[in-house]
Parts: structure tokens; sequence; C-alpha cells
């Protein structure tokens, strides 16, 4: 049957749907007139600027059904949903096709695409609405080049189906042709040895392998073009997906005619939904030569090839993958290579390159050439190790893989190189005498003072800022700066200052093992702190200030909405530092990427310590799976109101908690009252208080069953309020108010009001939280109120550091051990004998 003929019998296939769904559908689905208007006009100015042939082909395409009904996508894996779950599926119809357009007018649009300027970064990747994946000869081969890694291929096209049936537009490139030609032609010439040559006692089988992979080149091309588009064909169809080859030659690209057809016919597959599979025509095409043509790339492997197509079909992405992992500022087995996760390709004259990949024709220098090409034109490149898991899944997520071609003016791996700065700037502020320590710190102190209108007007401009995205409450009040904010900072400063002078090298244990040996074990840094912080940009000279009272280095992030403030206070920092030669030890990142990027950073990050809303600290807890997390994720604070309490400390202690700082960690969230205080009048002057204060009370099960008419029952027990609201409960002794504590706390901070010291020391002997007060209010679980001079976090964890952590929390120990001449045998066969005395400190 001929086209034309299955054509018609299509479209009257397509006329019988559109009158049955007429019939049985409330809402009409015939086009809008202002669509058939448009779509009529456009077909017109396209019909009357081609050739008659080309304009039936048109009409032929114009009477299709729409490209939505052509073919139902199915997804057949249970992974396949994942990829763009966060995306909304009506954007990504935007740059491609409108359901129930034609066929015709998808073309017009296809061939009308803007060229929109390049993504920034990869959190917008998300957003490409067309892609191309170019599959090196490295990837498709297996690692002895005997025909195709079909595991491989499999996993790499149901990632590309993903996408595909995302409703995003797919355009492969790829290589393999040849190998998957070696193969067969290999067991071809073996299998056609005369019965002599085969019993004959030389064997030839290597000799004919040899042939099959050097000599043949051409017919192995040939014979794998066939077997290769039927692999694809096969293993597309697993998730109802079309794909159509386009085979192609270098001449196809410099004869304008044959150039317009390629890019006709791509588009028109694109808008049947059918996925282009280009690869060179290795069959016929001659050997690589350097002939440039003025503006555009040069066709020299699949690496241009797949930019040149992804600059002539207007694509967003072109994913170039081989065997290597990005580039690198140098060879990458090179001493000290360093992956550029992001690449302008303007800054080509920093890095260095090496030898290209043993698969293919492509080298590094090709790639990123290529790349340059492509992102000129405003399509990102990335160009990454396609034999790895899920590379495209993770790209497409917004991961950091390979390297990004992005505009941005990026050099070298900056995440890194600040990591690896901060270890060496830390290992210099070791170096450094105690006293050099806390002049730096002085001086960032005295610092804040004098650069007090810089850092208010900044600070203006951060609260606009907020002001303009209807930022209010204590989000807002944590964000401002003051005269008095700016006092109290060099106040805390200058404590950290006078106490820093023997933080590091203080001995701690003195051991004489025996007559020629002494041990001592000794304060030193952890190595390289990362503090996370949102909001506060007081935050920053505070961590900066315990980061060089204990020679560590430090990289810190801070919250977005502190921008302005942030850059001027780390100037300052900066500035202190490099007083004395150690001002790459601390830096300031910013943006999410960077932060994914260090948490993977084990070899040089010691550390982390998350400042911030619950959600944040939770989510640095689990995404860091390699380095330790220190802080806290909930701030559920308890105070207890004992039968023996005070009632005005009880009114002045619980008012103070909950009011002081309603949104910090340590005010009170939960009020427990003992249950004869029900009918002696405290539990109602308390509550009139905090009713007074603008506090809203919520009721735990006890106290609801105990009123009639009381505060509305609180959803759960174990809630962070942040806010000016509390829940209390009812409880009939301090056994019970324990228990409560460690059912529902977080072992944070915990409170007990009561005039009996018997009970007030069993409260706190028995609670297990990182503070337990008497008599006094939640809120002096800080830092600077507990004389630390400031902290870089609060944690509830039980190792290494718990409570409020100042510069004792930063430190770690190391032994030091001198002797003379000893040996662990003398000791074995008692020549020598242990001693095992402690020896005073100093």
């Amino acid at each position: 049957m001929s086209f034309v003929k299955m054509t018609a019998e299509r479209h009257k296939l397509w006329k019988v749907l559109q009158q049955y769904h007429r019939n049985n559908s409330k809402v009409s689905k015939e086009q809008p007139s202002w669509m058939k208007q448009s779509e009529e006009i456009a077909l017109e100015k396209n019909l009357a600027n081609t050739p008659p042939s080309s304009a039936k082909t048109q009409r032929i395409l114009n009477n299709l059904p729409p490209k939505n009904m052509i073919q139902k996508r199915f997804i057949s894996t249970s992974s396949s949903s994942r990829l763009y779950s966060s995306g909304n599926p009506s954007t990504m119809q935007q740059r491609g096709l409108n359901k129930g357009v034609s066929l015709s007018s998808s073309l017009v649009q296809h061939s009308s695409l803007d060229r929109r300027s390049a993504f920034l970064t990869r959190n917008e990747l998300k957003n490409a609405k067309r892609v191309v994946i170019k599959l090196g000869s490295a990837v498709v081969t297996r690692a002895d080049g005997q025909g195709l890694a079909l595991g491989r291929l499999a996993a790499i096209i149901e990632q590309v189906a993903e996408i595909q049936n995302s409703g995003a537009d797919c355009i492969m490139v790829t290589s393999g042709a040849v190998a998957f030609g070696k193969q067969k032609l290999s067991q071809e010439l073996l299998m056609s040895m005369s019965m002599r040559e085969t019993l004959s006692s030389v064997d030839r089988t290597s000799e004919l392998k040899n042939i099959a992979q050097h000599e043949l080149k051409r017919p192995n091309a040939a014979v794998g073009q066939s077997g290769l588009m039927a692999l694809y064909e096969a293993m597309f169809r697993n998730y109802g997906i079309l794909v159509g080859q386009v085979l192609v030659t270098k001449q196809d690209f410099i004869n304008d005619d044959t150039r317009e057809q390629l890019f006709n016919t791509i588009r028109e597959l694109m808008a049947l939904n059918i996925i282009p599979i280009i690869n060179t025509n290795d069959a016929v095409s001659p050997p690589p030569q350097e002939t440039s043509m003025q503006g555009t790339l040069n066709i020299t492997d699949n690496d241009s090839l797949a930019s040149r197509v992804a600059v002539d079909i207007n694509a967003d992405l072109a994913i170039l993958m081989s065997d290597v992992d990005g580039i690198y500022d140098r060879p990458p087995k090179a001493d000290g290579a360093q992956l550029l996760h992001y690449f302008n390709h303007k800054n080509i004259d920093d890095i260095q390159f090496g030898e290209k990949s043993n698969y293919g024709t492509g080298g590094m220098e090709s790639k990123v050439m290529s790349a340059g090409f492509a992102l000129d034109h405003g399509c990102n490149v990335i160009i990454c190790n396609g034999l790895k898991n899920n590379t495209i899944r993770n790209i497409m997520a917004g991961e950091t893989i390979g390297t990004m071609f992005s505009p941005l003016e990026i050099k070298g791996t900056s995440v890194e190189v600040l990591a690896k700065n901060a270890r060496s700037g830390s290992r210099k502020l070791s170096s450094l005498a105690p006293e050099d320590r806390a002049e730096i710190i002085r001086h960032l102190a005295t610092s804040l003072l004098s650069n007090e209108f810089e850092i208010m007007e900044a600070n203006k401009k951060d609260l606009d800022a907020a002001k303009a995205r209807g930022v209010t409450g204590p989000m807002f009040d944590r964000l401002a700066l003051s005269r008095a904010k700016l006092e109290s900072l060099c106040t805390g400063l200058m404590q950290i200052a006078d106490s820093s002078y023997d933080n590091v090298g203080k001995v701690v244990r003195r051991t004489k093992i025996s007559d020629t040996l002494e041990v001592v074990q000794k304060t030193v840094p952890i190595g390289v702190l990362m503090v996370i912080f949102e909001s506060r940009p007081d935050a920053l000279p505070q961590v900066a200030s315990l980061a060089i009272a204990s020679a560590n280095g430090l990289l810190m992030k801070g919250g977005k909405e502190a921008i302005n403030s942030n850059k001027i206070l780390m100037r300052i920092v900066n500035e202190a530092l490099g007083r004395y030669g150690c001002s790459d030890a601390i830096s300031l990142v910013s943006g999410r990427d960077e932060v994914a990027d260090l948490l993977k950073l084990d070899q040089y990050i010691d550390l982390i310590i998350p400042r911030g809303s619950n959600e944040m600290v939770r989510q640095i807890k689990e995404r860091s799976k390699s380095i330790p997390v220190l802080g806290h994720a909930d701030g559920i604070c308890h105070t207890y109101l004992d039968e023996f309490c005070d009632v005005d400390k009880a009114l002045k202690i619980v008012v103070d908690a909950k009011t002081d700082y309603p949104a910090a960690c340590n005010a009170m969230e939960t009020l427990l009252v003992h249950e004869s205080l029900l009918t002696n009048g405290v539990f109602h002057l308390v509550c009139d208080d905090l009713k007074k204060a603008k506090v809203d009370i919520f009721s735990g099960p006890r106290l609801s069953e105990h009123l009639t008419f009381g505060p509305p029952k609180a959803e759960k027990m174990s809630f962070e309020y942040g806010a000016l609201a509390c829940t209390i409960e009812i409880v009939s002794n301090m056994e019970e108010a324990i228990d409560h504590i460690h059912k529902y706390g977080s072992g944070h901070t915990d409170v007990i009001v009561t005039e009996d010291k018997d009970i007030a020391e069993k409260f706190i002997a028995s609670v297990d939280s990182a503070c337990v007060f008497h008599n006094t209010s939640s809120r002096f679980a800080d830092g600077f109120r507990l004389g630390l001079g400031a902290e870089v976090g609060i944690s509830t964890g039980r190792i290494h550091a718990r409570g409020p952590v100042g510069v004792e929390g930063l430190l770690t120990t190391k032994w030091e051990l001198r002797g003379d001449n000893d040996t662990a045998a003398e000791y074995a066969r008692g020549e020598k004998q242990f001693v095992h005395k402690q020896l005073p400190l100093d």
C-alpha cells in the first residue's frame, strides 16, 4: 500500500474517532477558531515558500491527527515518573507542541522556536524542553571492544525514554556501528573458513579477528548500522517510542540544500513524536579533514556533530557522554588534577589537555571546542561519564555530574578549591602564636563598630528585599542588625579572644609509660568546619571568631536573604585574617549547588554544623552521607512548675522563656504544671500572664479533661511552635514530668521551677537533655550567656560535644609519644618495664 493510501486510511480512522469523541463528550474537542486561523496562516506561509513536492508533504501532514493522538506513550518502569515529578507537565509543553494542534502546525513551532539564553546553574536543567544525547564509542562499546555493552545501553535508553515521555524532545547522536560490525564480521569470517583451513595446523583465528577489527572499517560500519538501529528500535519499543535513523556525512552540513533537508527531516520526526537517532555514515565517510567554515563548527567527530545538531534544532541541553568524568584543569592522571564542575570556554587557556580516549575519534580538546560553540548559541552542554549509573537521570535532577558549560564566570572547581584552601588555612592558623590568633579576633571585633555605616547600609538592602517579599515577624527580626547588636557582637568576640590563649596545644593528659617513654595528649583543631546558617548575619562573625580561636578552617553558607550583609561581614573577616596571611582559612559559599558539592568533600571537610530551621537541619543530616553533622533538628523545650514553686518566680520565668525570642530553639514550647496548681490559683495566673503577652495556648489531653471550656486541644504533644504559642499539660508529680519530657522532648533544654532543692537536684540528674536548668529561663541555653563568648550551635547529640558548642567543642586531641631507642619487642620480652604513671600537666 502506498504512503498516500496509508495516510488516507489513517485520516478516515481519525475522522471516525473525532466523531465518536464529539458524540460522547460534554466538552467539544474542536479547535478554537483562533487556533485554526493561526494554523492556516502559518501553513499558507510555509507552503508558499516550499516546492510542490514539499508542499504536498505538508498537506498530507496537515491532514494527519494531532501529535498527541498519533502515538500514546506508555512508561513501563516505575522509575519513569521520577525525573520530572517536581515539574509542571503543562510547562514542559510550552516550547514543544500543544495538544490538539496538527502536525503541520507542529512543524511551524519546531522550526520557529526562538533561541533563548543558556541556563546558568544545574537547578535549571529540569526545564530543558529539547535535549541532545551523544553516546560516545566508549559508552556504547564493551571494554574489550568486541560488540556493544547491552546492559549499559538499555539503562541509558530507559533514561532517555523518561525524558521523551515527560513531554520533552530527545535527539540521539550515537556511535557503535563499527563496534557492532566488528563483532558480526569477526564471526562471519571465522564461519567462512574452508574445511582445509579449519583442519590446518596453523591457527588463523587471531589473524582473521585482526583483519575484521582493523582493516574493514567501512564494511564494519555498513554491517553494524542495520544491527544497531534494530537494537535501538527494539529497546525503545518497550517504552512505546518510535525511533528513526538519520545517517549523515560531513558533506550534508557543507551543502546548504542537503543541510536544509537534513534538519527538515529531523523536525518532522520530532513532530511525529519519533526520536531521531543520528549517526555518521562511516561506510562512505572519508577520514576527518581539517576544513573550516567561518562562523560555524567543523564536523570532525560525534562531539562536534552533536553540538551542530543541538544548535541547528534550538536544543536547550546537549549531554556528551564518554569515558571521562568531565573536564579537568590538567590531564586527569596528573598530580593535583581538579575536576571542573562548571566551565566557561572563555577560560580555555587555563586548562591543559591530555590524550584522547582509547575509543572513537574525539578527544577532550574537541569536546571543549564543540561545547563552547553550542554555549555561544544558547545551548548548555554537559560533558560526563556515561559508564556510570543513572548519569542522565541525575543530570536532569540537578545533581553535580560531569562538567556543565555555563555562561557564569566560574574558574576552577570553586567549592573544592575553597575546601582545600580552608585545610591549608587551618594549618597556618595552628602555626600562629596564641597571641596572634587573639589579635585577629580583636581586630575583627573593633572593625564591626568602625564599619558600622557600611554594614547597616548593606543590611538595609536585605531588609528592603525582605519587606518586598512579605517577610515579617521573627524571620525579619533575625535578619535585622542594629548598633546594639554590633556592640553585643563586639563584646562577645572580645570574650572569645581573651579566652583563646590556651585553646590549641593545651595538655590534657601526661603519662610516664616507662623510664624512657612519656606520652602527652594535646588539644588540636578538628580541621575544616562547614557551618550553614539562615537569616542571621550576626552569626557570621561569631562563627568566624570561634574558628579562629580554635585554629579551624571554615566554610560558611549564609541564607540568600542576608546576602548583602554577609558579603560586607565576610570582607571584614578576610581583612582581619589577611594581616597574618591566613585570609583563605575562612570562606563564604553561596548557592545550593555549592552546598551539595561540599557535602561530598569528606576528604577536606571534617564537621558540618547547620543552624536554622528544623527542615534545613534535617535535610543536611539526610544529605550528608560521609561527613558528621553536629546540631539539632528540634528545639522542644519544657518548663515544669513543681507543686513547691514560688509563684512570682514561676510567672516571670515562664513568660520570659516563651516571649523573649519565640522563634529561638531554646524557647519554651511546652509548659508542664503540677496538678495541685490547678486549684490554688497559680495555673490561672500563669495563663493570664501568657495571654497578656499574646501567647496562644493549646491544651494537652489531661488538661482538656479537667477544663470544660479550656484552650483548644494541641494537635500533638511533640511540637515546636517557633512563635507566640505553647502547649500546657497537667502532670501528677515530678516523675511523670520527667517521663513526659523523655517521651515528647528533643533533648535540648528543660527547666524545673521549685523551691525544694532535693526535687530540683533529682530532676537535674534524671532528665537526659543537653541542658537542664533550675529556677531559670530556658533562654539561657546560649553560648554567650553561658560564658562561651559565642557558639557555633547547640548540639543534642551524644558524641563529641553536647549543648552550646563553643571553642572547646571545636577541638579534638592528638597523642605525642617521646622515647629513647624503644621498641615493642623489648617490652614483650621483659627487657623494659611499663610504669604507666600519671604526671602533672604542667
